[in-house]
């Protein structure tokens, strides 16, 4: 058996002499295969990097139940932010010797000390590090280690504060004992959960069909051999041993890239995945059971596809026979796999429409599966029904249409990884497109533009005022309080201010004082009217205040006006006529000159000594909300058409791969053509439609796939179906101008074996 082995592998690498062909086989081989291994051992470590951020997560996580000998530490959270990025903030302090430290800390900060997440700290040493700054207190003098944040972009800090502090909070304050909470389940809502299953198929598949691929290359040249080796006494099991070990050279050097290929990909992870994600590199690791499949499974795979070839094909001392009449293909199995597909999908039915967390998940994720791999099944026998009955046209057509005819399936197989493609494509596009389709894009013309606004409480206004008005470049200093309007059972919820703090909200025209406004929410609505109970809110419950007649004139202000959601009722203080307003959260709404962002880092500053008692940020922070979304919506399809432009690449190579190696075997028949005057450019178009027939059949599958595919998730997520043309388009161009490229790759082997003295040669 060793020998066997030896003399595969020595026929592998030319038997010492490496010819063009044989170094062109043997490098797509384990190109193909090393892309393969590379992206599965990708996959296989999500689960891990999953994993260590949910134990980190529960590591971290505070136990508020009493621990005899335990002094408790007190904790307050808040959030501080700057645009679109939300900074957590933990203000501590121990009350003993015995207070537990949070996870990757070695001490707690001293009052007026700061310490830092490893993404915190990048950021506030790049160039927005001045605003981020200007919103934390106290100064910078440790760093959070991997072990006290759940994930890699984590932007948390812990500030240290005199006890006195949080205890005057009194129940939004928390005593922590210990920390470290059993871990719970990646908690991941059905709509992402019935993506992750058709992005890996959409991966995964055209990779496996590009090995199978450049596993059979060369197979007229390796029956020969086979041949050849028969005729010296070889029998038949010992032949194909030698064909599984000249097909494992390629295989073990392609797992062998595909490794380091995985390596370089780890060391600089963080810095490549889209949206913002980061990733700690020690956690972007496969487990080794997983390491250990695709280790035997991926050479397996290409040996097995090599064997596989050969099962039809009768290897004798005197040459090689092939089964002449072709097998018409069992189509039980393929409408199976399409049938569970659907049934799966259309299981999702039987829960409301909206009901994103339901247990749909698993019913998303088999049939997205199944449906897939259905199709890409599918088009063989699609293929190979469609062309068997197509008859007459022009010479090139009548011969791309007999050799789908005599065999169908190898190109078919081929186009199928361009299939689950397109269709996972149309899936994941229709998705995000959807998602963000129906979001407001724009402010309407009227709102005020006041550039900051001060979260604060009541207790604190006047020195929150006081505070803002001595900072530069501030013009205008407008509180507005929150309340809550009771009547009855019903609720609104408003503000209560001057003009310029209620024109932040909406376009309310004419504004004096005394006046009030009602904001129609677009399902319709009435405004209060009669006696309502005033509410505020603070410490985290309510405060019972007076109670308060609405006017009889109540201006209504349409949806269209509205710029901030939340609110409905806005009243200037004149129309409240002296009552005591019970406490409750204040916005401060500050208008001023010169930069936004520099006005808003100058407020932040001035409020810093209040903490988490007021809080600066844009008043715009709505509109930034929405421009981050769109360039994520924007980013997302650029990665999208990337990523899929590449997996098309791949399937343009095995369309290449299989066109020349047909023109090899095929290299008689067509020498006997050209020398009987069929012209160059039938051959070559009669090379043109035999790609593209099974292209357009599976195009068309591949678009009814991926609208099957969306629709239920999106029902799921009750959002309406918008799908992204240009994106369509440009895979659709792309697809042609792939099938035209492999065309135009082949004219010049084409017409090598076309010429008289190849035909001598045979």
């Amino acid at each position: 058996m060793m020998q066997d082995l030896a003399l595969g592998l020595r026929l592998a690498v030319g038997g010492g002499r490496m010819s063009g062909a044989a170094l062109l086989r043997l490098a797509m081989t384990a190109f193909g295969i090393a892309l393969a291994v590379a992206v599965l051992l990708s996959a296989a470590a999500v689960q891990h990097v999953a994993g260590e951020q949910a134990a980190r997560k529960a590591a971290i996580g505070q136990i508020t139940a009493p621990r005899a000998g335990v002094a408790p530490l007190l904790a307050y959270n808040w959030y501080a932010s700057v645009g679109e990025e939300f900074v957590q903030v933990t203000a501590v302090a121990a009350t003993g010797a015995s207070s537990p430290v949070p996870p990757g800390l070695s001490r707690l900060p001293a009052p007026g000390e700061i310490a830092v997440s490893p993404e915190l700290a990048a950021k506030l040493a790049g160039p927005d590090g001045g605003s981020l700054k200007a919103q934390l207190p106290g100064r910078v003098v440790d760093r959070i280690s991997r072990e006290g944040v759940s994930n890699a972009g984590d932007l948390t800090a812990y500030y240290g504060v005199p006890a006195a502090q949080i205890e005057a909070e009194g129940t939004n304050g928390r005593k922590v004992y210990a920390f470290g909470r059993p871990a719970a389940g990646l908690g991941l809502p059905v709509l992402l959960l019935g993506l992750i299953p058709p992005i890996a198929a959409v991966l995964l598949l055209p990779l496996l069909i590009f090995v199978t691929t450049a596993s059979r290359m060369g197979a007229a040249q390796r029956e020969r051999r086979l041949a050849a080796l028969r005729l010296l006494g070889l029998d038949s099991p010992r032949v194909k041993r030698i064909a599984a070990a000249e097909s494992l050279v390629g295989a073990v050097l392609g797992l062998a890239a595909g490794i380091g290929f995985f390596a370089l990909l780890r060391t600089f992870v963080a810095d490549i995945l889209p949206f913002g994600l980061r990733v700690f590199p020690e956690d972007f690791v496969p487990t080794w059971p997983l390491v250990v499949v695709i280790v035997l499974l991926v050479p397996g795979l290409a040996v097995g596809s090599a064997l596989f070839g050969l099962r039809r094909t009768i290897v004798e001392p005197l040459g090689v026979v092939r089964q002449g009449k072709p097998v018409r293909r069992r189509m039980w199995w393929r409408w199976a796999l399409t049938t569970i597909g659907v049934l799966c999908l259309a299981a999702t039915l039987a829960f409301d429409r909206g009901d994103g967390n339901s247990p749909a998940a698993p019913a998303l994720a088999v049939g997205s599966v199944f449906l897939l791999v259905g199709v890409a099944a599918l088009l063989p026998w699609l293929v190979e029904r469609l062309v068997a009955r197509l008859h007459g046209g022009s010479p090139s057509w009548q011969l791309a249409i007999r050799r789908l005819q005599l065999d169908s399936g190898t190109a078919s197989r081929v186009v199928s990884g361009l299939v689950v493609v397109l269709a996972g494509t149309i899936l994941v596009q229709g998705v995000i497109t959807s998602l963000g389709g129906t979001d407001r894009q724009s402010t309407p013309d009227g709102v005020a533009a006041v550039p900051v606004q001060v979260q604060t409480t009541a207790a604190h206004e006047a020195e929150v005022r006081g505070l803002v008005s001595a900072a530069p470049g501030v013009t205008g200093v407008h509180p507005a309080r929150n309340l809550a309007f009771r009547a009855g059972e019903k609720r609104d919820y408003g503000l209560v201010g001057d003009c310029l703090a209620l024109k932040a909200q909406a376009n309310i025209g004419d504004c004096s004082d005394g006046d009030v406004f009602y904001l129609a929410p677009a399902s319709g609505g009435a405004a209060p009217a009669g006696p309502v109970q005033l509410l505020g809110f603070s410490r985290g419950g309510e405060v019972n205040g007076p109670e308060w007649t609405v006017p009889g004139i109540v201006r209504v202000v349409q949806p269209s006006d509205v710029a901030q959601s939340g609110q409905s009722l806005l009243v200037t203080p004149g129309a409240l006529g002296g009552l005591a307003l019970p406490d409750s959260t204040v916005d401060v709404y500050v208008s001023g000159t010169g930069d936004r962002q520099a006005l808003t880092d100058d407020v932040a500053r001035a409020v810093q000594p209040l903490a988490w008692n007021a809080t600066a940020t844009s008043s715009d922070y709505l509109g930034e909300f929405r421009a981050r979304d769109k360039r994520l919506v924007e980013s997302f399809r650029a990665v999208l058409i990337t990523a899929s432009l590449f997996v098309l690449a791949v399937a343009a190579m095995s369309l290449l791969m299989l066109s020349i190696e047909q023109i090899s075997e095929r290299r008689r028949p067509l020498a006997a053509l050209s020398a009987a005057g069929v012209p160059i450019g039938v051959l070559a178009r009669g090379a043109l439609w035999q790609t593209g027939i099974p292209v357009v059949v599976g195009v068309v599958l591949a678009v009814a796939a991926g609208l099957g595919l969306t629709a239920p998730i999106l029902r799921l997520a009750d959002r309406p179906m918008i799908i992204d043309v240009p994106v369509l388009l440009v895979l659709a161009v792309t697809t042609v101008l792939a099938v035209l490229l492999v065309t135009a790759l082949t004219m010049p082997l084409l017409r090598q074996v076309t010429r008289l003295d190849t035909l001598r040669s045979e």
